[in-house]
Order: structure tokens, then C-alpha cells, then sequence
């Protein structure tokens, strides 16, 4: 991706005067605006999606609940019902279980990320007239971001001979480039949560969830809050996320640099990937997924490849020099293999966790990352097409692929 840098704007700080006039009582706290992710909702191609596939009316019921809440306990529980129930309404579609709401493919990871701004919306403009602190708002939409994400139903399995493996994607981003635009990432989450693959050392169960494309929330610790309680508990992990056109790779090396680019916020961030106790903090780190045998392995039609490629600025200089084979001692980064976004931020804290967990020599983890996902040849307004879906489903079918062969040379 091309670096993009926004520039924030600062805010100036107002001076307090008139030491002589009484103080007047504090206002009580206005709901904000819609985020600018929020704000796309009212385009066109948010609004079919969300139509063809019966998630239309998600929001809504959110709004009613909350009308009907008297309290801040009653608001959250509706927050927590409601969240869980689109994370599991989202997994059934997936997965072929109840309706299918509309003639959008189910294999669609779309609706849920419409669904859920509809549903953040809903809470980030609502004024209850009991009155909401910001940190109570806040509260909900933390509340309502991992229940609908599936990051706090992560469960581990107990069943005898069972592996268990953890795998995460991510939103669509680029949407101001393309509306239209899915992640294979986050369809694939919703498609294998809670699913069983049959590996050459016995079945594995997969659980999953799925990462907002927002620096911020990186910032704060969502990578680090979801998997640490699960990382000591399951046999493997993987990130995924959308990368390049027409092939898979397994990113070798993660680096510790953000460089810029624009965020589902339009928002960038530039600088070290801030993480608890800096000062321990590795330029780099490596994954520990049997690389060698899933790109042996014939996973399905999209070429599988071991990526060592990074960008470092080497020990003693000053320009970024880029390192086919992986970087070199001293070096600092500025971008891994799988580049200097999100990717490869959420490759660097899985991996840098497991590190700090001590689980470096026992637990294969890593970064894969899928082909782009694209439309038809032709297609530049519908939402969705015959290729686009195949393509998909193509993608979701090789990363369950990937999964076994990594079970297996693992």
C-alpha cells in the first residue's frame, strides 16, 4: 500500500476567564456524531448489502432496546445480547445455519460490518433521559465491539485428542476507494468459528474473531486484551488478513513501525508499534508457523509463499533499504514482510506476545496473508457477482487448507 499520512488537526485549548462570575452548572454530556465509518452507512451499497441479506433490521431492534432501557444496567445488558447475537447470527449465516436473510451469498462477511457500525451508531448518538457519562458511552460501545466480534466467546476446547486453533481477521478497509469492497479475512473467520478440521494428527477445533481496521483501538490493547487469556491454551495460532492479487503468503518476519496509512477512520499513524514496557521491545519478530510445509502442501489454486522479504534502515544509516532475505542484526524496521499496516501490526503483537508468554519454542503462530479479493472483470457497481463469490469461497476453502497442513507439520 501507498503511505498515506493524514494530518490531525490540533485541537486549541480554551482559556478560562471572568474569575469573578460564579461558576455555572456543568451541561450534561451530548451525545457525539456518527464516526466518519459510520457516516459511509447511508451510501448506497451499505444499504443492499444489508438488505439482501436480512441484516437491515439489526440495528433497529438495538434502538428499541435501548429506548425501552431505564437504567445504565438495563442499556448494557441489551448492548451484550444484542452484540452476541449478530457475532452468532453473522456465524450461522456463514455456516449455512438458519435463514439466509436474502439472496446475498452467505459465505459474505458484509453484513456483519454493516450491522455493527448500524449498532455503534445507535449507541454512540443515543441521550437516555437518565442521563450517560462519557465513560458509561464508552463503556457500551467497548461492550458492544467485542461481543460483536466474537473476541470475548473464544472457548477452549477439552475434548480428548482435540487440538485447538486460533485463527483472526479483519474488517473491510479501503472503503473510500470501493464502497463494495469485503475482507477474506473476516468472511473466513465467520465461515470456520467453532468448526473441526480433520488433520493427520487427529481433529482440530477453530476459534475465531475478527479486528477492527482502526489504529486507535491497536493503540489500546485489543490485540493483546482478546489473546492473551487464550494463546497458553490452544496448539496454533494465525492473524490473517488481505494482502496481495492472486497469491497466499506466510509472512516470515513481523517489524515493529506503523507507516501512515490511512485507517476505516481515515485516520494515520506513523512511529514504533506502541506496546507495553518499550523498552524490551524487539525491531522484530519471526513467526513460528511450519512455513516449509504449507507452502509444500497443496492447499488449493492460489500459489502459497514463504515471504522473507522486509524494509529495515540498517545498523549505523539512515535510509530505508529493503532485505529480500529478512533483516539484518541491529536493524530497524520499517516494514516486515507483510508490510507497515495493520497486517503486520497484528503479526508483531500476536507474535511478540507469544514471545513474552514464553511460549516462543512450543507455540506455532504467525501471519498468513490471502489474495485480494476481487470483483468480476467488468464489475465497477454491483455489490457482489458470480467470480466475486467463487473467489471467496475459493480463498476460505484454502486458509481451512493452510490450517490442516499447519496442524500437521507442526
Amino acid at each position: 500500500m501507498n503511505l498515506i499520512r493524514v494530518r490531525l488537526g490540533v485541537l486549541g485549548l480554551a482559556l478560562l476567564t471572568g474569575f469573578t462570575t460564579p461558576t455555572a452548572a456543568s451541561a450534561a454530556p451530548v451525545a457525539p456524531s456518527p464516526t466518519v465509518e459510520e457516516q459511509r452507512l447511508g451510501r448506497a451499497a451499505p444499504q443492499e448489502i444489508l438488505r439482501r441479506s436480512g441484516f437491515d433490521t439489526v440495528a433497529p431492534r438495538l434502538a428499541r432496546a435501548l429506548e425501552a432501557a431505564r437504567t445504565y444496567g438495563e442499556a448494557r445488558r441489551a448492548v451484550t445480547r444484542e452484540g452476541s447475537r449478530l457475532w452468532q447470527r453473522a456465524v450461522d449465516r456463514a455456516q449455512g445455519r438458519g435463514p439466509a436473510g436474502g439472496d446475498l451469498s452467505r459465505d459474505d462477511d458484509r453484513p456483519l460490518y454493516w450491522a455493527r457500525l448500524g449498532m455503534t451508531r445507535e449507541v454512540r448518538t443515543w441521550e437516555p433521559e437518565f442521563g450517560l457519562t462519557d465513560g458509561q458511552r464508552a463503556a457500551l460501545l467497548d461492550e458492544l465491539e467485542r461481543t460483536s466480534r466474537g473476541q470475548n466467546t473464544i472457548r477452549s476446547s477439552h475434548g480428548k485428542g482435540l487440538k485447538r486453533i486460533l485463527l483472526t481477521g479483519f474488517d473491510p478497509f479501503t472503503l473510500d476507494r470501493d464502497i463494495r469492497i469485503s475482507n477474506p479475512s473476516g468472511a473466513t473467520a465467520l465461515a470456520l468459528d467453532g468448526t473441526v478440521i480433520a488433520t493427520a494428527d487427529g481433529p482440530a477445533r477453530v476459534e475465531t474473531a475478527v479486528f477492527p481496521v482502526r489504529w486507535q483501538d491497536f493503540t489500546e490493547g485489543t490485540v493483546e486484551r482478546t489473546l492473551r487469556p487464550h494463546l497458553p491454551n490452544v496448539d496454533l495460532f494465525t492473524t490473517v488478513s488481505q494482502g496481495r492479487v492472486g497469491r497466499f503468503d506466510i509472512e516470515r518476519t513481523n517489524g515493529a513501525w506503523r507507516g501512515g496509512f490511512g485507517d476505516n477512520e481515515n485516520v494515520g499513524r506513523t512511529g514504533t508499534v506502541p506496546v507495553a514496557d518499550p523498552a524490551s521491545q524487539p525491531q522484530w519478530t519471526t513467526t513460528t508457523l511450519p512455513y516449509a510445509a504449507i507452502v509444500a502442501a497443496p492447499t488449493g489454486r492460489f500459489p502459497v509463499y514463504d515471504n522473507t522479504s522486509v524494509t529495515e534502515i540498517p545498523a549505523g544509516g539512515t535510509q530505508p533499504v529493503v532485505r529480500p532475505e529478512g533483516p539484518t542484526p541491529g536493524s530497524a524496521a520499517r516494514a516486515g514482510g507483510g508490510g507497515d499496516y495493520l497486517s503486520n501490526e497484528i503479526a508483531y503483537r500476536a507474535t511478540l506476545l507469544r514471545d513474552r508468554l514464553g511460549l516462543r519454542d512450543t507455540l506455532p503462530g504467525g501471519h498468513v496473508h490471502t489474495p485480494v479479493l476481487q470483483f468480476g472483470a467488468g464489475n465497477t457497481t454491483e455489490v457482489t457477482d458470480p467470480e466475486f463469490v467463487r473467489n471467496r469461497l475459493d480463498i476460505i476453502a484454502q486458509v481451512r487448507a493452510i490450517l490442516r497442513a499447519a496442524s500437521a507439520g507442526s
